[in-house]
């Protein structure tokens, strides 16, 4: 039961870091971590966001060679 609940709450801020990482990569806005003054919760929080950003990587490098994805004008 445990176990569970903290895969299903791992999998869930996978997900919110990758939507982060998304909208930063297509708008260019993304949250300052240089704001949060404790350097203990700063490093968590970019530590957080490099893995949505490995994530949308993966996710991209995928699609991109995928056959089932094409770039539309």
């Amino acid at each position: 039961m445990v176990l569970g609940k903290l895969v299903h709450y791992t999998v869930d801020a996978v997900l919110l870091s990758t939507v982060v990482a998304g909208v930063r990569r297509s708008s260019g806005f993304s949250p300052d971590a240089s704001a949060i003054p404790d350097p203990t919760v700063r490093s968590v929080a970019e530590k957080f966001l490099g893995v949505g950003e490995t994530v949308f990587d993966m996710i991209q490098g995928t699609v991109v060679n995928s056959a089932y994805f094409k770039k539309s004008s």
